[in-house]
């Protein structure tokens, strides 16, 4: 039996209880491995990598197919500049187009092209079938919902996008 842990400095946090540690170490599992497990088939099946998917996707499903660029960073889990390098490659393969927002020009819109709209309607199968195999068909409806309240709980959103 290994010996308990020397006390802590009171300025220091707890340590993790065994349940503690169970739902940190799961949730980092799902973090890092997940994400793989998704982008795999989108690659092979269509070319695309997981944030490139979601890049496409959440331009798709936004009014008009028009999104904020520091939105759009924000919904794909990325950086501006990783956002900013993807868009560029899509404005050369005319899957998307950059211009300022006629509402504030400090911000630039990111707009779906018709080439654009069609690759990621392509890769959308691949992408769903992954979700439900992988996240959604190993949960009942009740834990569906648990997870939703827990990611939500867990959510960051920058300062400017709240």
């Amino acid at each position: 039996m290994a010996a308990a842990p020397a006390p802590q400095d009171p300025d220091e946090a707890p340590w993790l209880t065994p349940d503690e540690k169970d739902a940190w170490t799961g949730l980092v599992s799902l973090v890092l491995l997940l994400p793989g497990r998704l982008e795999s088939p989108l690659h092979r099946e269509a070319g695309l990598t997981l944030f490139e998917y979601l890049t496409l996707s959440h331009i798709s499903e936004a009014p008009d197919r028009r999104l904020r660029m520091s939105e759009l960073a924000y919904l794909a889990n990325g950086s501006l500049s990783r956002l900013s390098n993807v868009v560029k490659r899509f404005e050369q393969r005319g899957w998307v187009e950059r211009s300022p927002d006629p509402e504030d020009g400090r911000f630039t819109i990111a707009a779906l092209t018709d080439a654009g709209f069609e690759v990621v309607v392509a890769a959308a199968p691949v992408h769903v079938r992954s979700v439900r195999q992988l996240v959604l068909d190993p949960l009942t409806a009740a834990d569906q919902r648990a997870l939703a309240r827990i990611a939500a709980k867990l959510r960051t959103r920058p300062v400017d996008l709240a």
